[in-house]
Parts: structure tokens; sequence; C-alpha cells
């Protein structure tokens, strides 16, 4: 294993700058630049060109690349132009309201999704089964804004049940730590769901198609045969075995949902890393979105590498040398 784990990360240093490569290609051939929405239409050619110059340096693609990786590897990304901070300082104030909700919406698709699954599976073309999965079909296919806007109406506008938009009322800062922590609970109901729900019928239709094909197996009707309970059969011995592929669906959801937090949190207007992904676009910070997007890259890279450490865990007949 040791061995193993060396060798996948000697393996993602070129993984990670070949994707480096590809973002900072991407920006450095969009239109417009960083000057362009900071310029004053009573401007001179002039000063544009000095503004242009002192933002946006004329040098080779190469050396303004390999000048950005030496920068980055040392943990510099770089100024925003946006946040008149350091990139590193954006994103360390923004990522933890991102951390919670990205944490909340997991926590709900793995929750319902998993066990609704099994019970699906193990009840296939009752009309608990049907019902679920023409759930799922709709959580995979319903576009989040609408269904975040559906939520926002009934339950925020109609109802009055939670707040419509932020992270927290900070008018109760003064009123004590429960106080505080369960504004940012009510906060984070309607945007944790919907952030979630996709996620939800994915882990559903994962768990309930792996163990449609494991409870057919000759080693689960030999369990019952030895008069082992049903919930044992189940869980101890199917949902083993049938795991491997929810793993690697759990492998691509934890960045999943940080980047697909872009959609949600400037819907219910959350303060996080997803919202200003979207302002730093409309300002053309590049600093600030190749830092954002430097940092998924990290994220789905180790996430990847934590799947297949789970593969073992899960399943012994793996074996990495």
């Amino acid at each position: 294993m040791k061995n193993y784990l060396i060798r996948r990360l000697l393996q993602l240093i070129p993984v990670f700058i070949g994707v480096l490569f590809i973002l900072f290609f991407i920006l450095d051939q969009a239109p417009g630049s960083p000057a362009s929405t900071m310029m004053d239409p009573k401007m001179t050619a002039e000063q544009k060109a000095i503004l242009n110059e002192r933002l946006d340096p004329a040098k080779p693609f190469y050396e303004k690349f390999f000048n950005w990786v030496v920068e980055a590897l040392s943990g510099n990304f770089g100024y925003s132009n946006k946040y008149k901070r350091p990139v590193t300082q954006v994103i360390g104030t923004y990522i933890v309201p991102t951390f919670r909700l990205s944490v909340v919406a997991l926590m709900i698709s793995l929750i319902v999704g998993i066990p609704v699954g099994i019970i699906s599976a193990t009840r296939q073309n009752s009309l608990l089964d049907h019902t679920m999965t023409s759930l799922s079909l709709i959580g995979l296919s319903m576009p989040t804004f609408f269904f975040g806007l559906l939520l926002l109406k009934f339950f925020a506008v109609d109802l009055q049940w939670l707040p419509l938009y932020g992270a927290q009322n900070h008018m109760l800062k003064s009123k004590g730590a429960w106080v505080v922590f369960w504004d940012i609970a009510r906060h984070l109901v309607l945007p944790g769901i919907v952030l979630g729900f996709a996620s939800t019928a994915s882990f559903m239709r994962y768990t309930r198609s792996s163990m449609l094909e494991v409870i057919r197996q000759d080693y689960v009707r030999t369990a019952r045969a030895k008069g082992l309970t049903e919930k044992v059969v189940i869980y101890r011995h199917a949902f083993r075995n049938a795991v491997i592929p929810i793993i690697t669906l759990l492998g691509f959801s934890i960045p999943g949902l940080v980047s697909g937090a872009v959609m949600t949190e400037s819907i219910f207007g959350y303060p996080g890393l997803g919202k200003i992904s979207v302002d730093a676009v409309n300002a053309r910070d590049y600093p600030l979105i190749l830092g954002i997007n430097s940092m998924l890259s990290i994220l789905t890279l180790v996430s990847t590498l934590v799947a297949d450490i789970f593969y073992a865990v899960a399943d012994p007949r793996i074996k990495y040398e």
C-alpha cells in the first residue's frame, strides 16, 4: 500500500500541471482582459494601454505560465483585482461557508440516497420501487435553478419558514452560540437540499443497480439458506460487495458538490466559492478564477486517490502492490 500511494502521488503531479496548463491557456485566450472592466469610457487610448500593461503585461504565454506555476507552488496565486486582496485570502474567507454547504448536501445524499436505493432494490417492481425510481429521474432531470426557485417561493416567501438568502443573520451574533448555530443551520436547509438533490438521485440509482446485481449471486442465496436474517444478508453480505460503485461515485461527488455550488449559491445569495466564482468571471478576475479552479483540481485528484484507498477497505480481495 505504501508503494502504491507513493506512485499515485507522483502520478498526480504531471496530471495537476497538465490541468493548470489547460486552465491557464483557456483564460489566456479568453476575450477581454481584467482592465476592460475597470476602464473609464473617458480614458484616452494611452491611458488604456498603460492600464492594460499594468494588469496584463505583454509577455509570451509560456513565460507567463511558468512564472505563475512557480509562484503557485510557493503558495502565491496572485492578487485579486476585484477584492483587492491576495487570492489565497479571498478563497480562505469564502471556503468555510461552501464547505459547510457541501457537507450538508453530501450528508443528505448519503443518508437518503443509499438506504432508499437498498430498499428499492430489495422490493424490485413494487409501487415503492417505481415511485423512488421516478423521483430519482426527476432529481437528475430538474434544473437546479428551477428547483431552487420553487423551494424559495414555497418555504421562504409563502410560508416564511426559512430565510430567503444569505448564510446567516449577522444581527444575531450577540445572541449567543446556540442562536447563531440555529440561524446558520436554518440558512443551510434550502441550499443544502437543492445542492444535494441531484446527488441523492445518483446515489439512489447507483445503489439500486449495484444491489440488484449482487442479491442475485449464489453467496447471497447461500447466506439465506444458512438461516441468516434478511437484515444480515442484505447489509452485511450484499451491501458490502455492492459498495464499490458507490465509492467511485462518492469520489467524484465531493468535488462535484463544491463546483456545483456555483448555481446554488447564486440563487440563494449564499456567500461562498460558487458566488465569488461568478463574480470573478464577470469581473475577469483571472488570478481568482485560476486559484479557485486549481483548488477544485486538487480536491478532485485527492478524492480519486481516497476512493482507491477505500476500495481496499471495503473489499479485502483488492490488494495494491
